[in-house]
């Protein structure tokens, strides 16, 4: 939610190479906002593609590090498996989402998620936090159940954090 998903017949594929790698609109400003209200802005990624072999850990890592040098984020937790190597840390389960509230001493309880994917959604709600789903129409399934909020782009999700904070 980041950065730009190539989409395919509807469905989102990550980049392939730096050089196709590109910030979100708007992202930058998002993130800033947030961090002026005092949020720790931790990326949780799932990357199969290197564990499938479609994609190589160096370049991840570079869009990574592109990503911490733009972005305002503190910190990036990636999960390089794919679905058959059944472990904790891909979502939807929520082991990236507890290794950062304890990496950052964070209360769950009052911590956010913003996702485009079901996947998201679901670890988010694993892990006790409130869920913001960015729905930018993907050809693929839906967050079942929903999340707290649907938006339209990484600005809004925003907002509607901003708002729940000044509550």
């Amino acid at each position: 939610m980041l950065n730009r998903a190539l989409v395919r017949q509807g469905k989102p594929y990550p980049p392939q190479t730096l050089d196709e790698f590109e910030i979100l609109p708007g992202a930058l400003e998002a993130l800033r906002r947030l961090k002026a209200l005092g949020f720790v802005l931790i990326v949780v990624t799932n990357q199969p593609d290197v564990a499938r072999g479609n994609q190589q850990r160096d370049t991840v890592e570079a869009m990574n590090a592109r990503i911490s040098t733009l972005l305002p984020v503190d910190d990036i937790l990636v999960c390089f498996h794919s679905d058959e190597d059944r472990c904790d840390c891909r979502k939807p389960l929520p082991g990236l989402l507890l290794v950062g509230a304890e990496r950052h001493a964070l209360d769950l309880s009052s911590s956010f998620l913003i996702g485009d994917r079901w996947r998201d959604i679901a670890a988010g709600r694993a892990a006790d936090v409130r869920t913001v789903f960015i729905d930018y129409g993907y050809a693929e399934a839906q967050p079942e159940p929903g999340a707290n909020a649907t938006v339209a782009n990484v600005t809004e999700a925003a907002d509607w954090i901003a708002a729940q904070a000044a509550r």
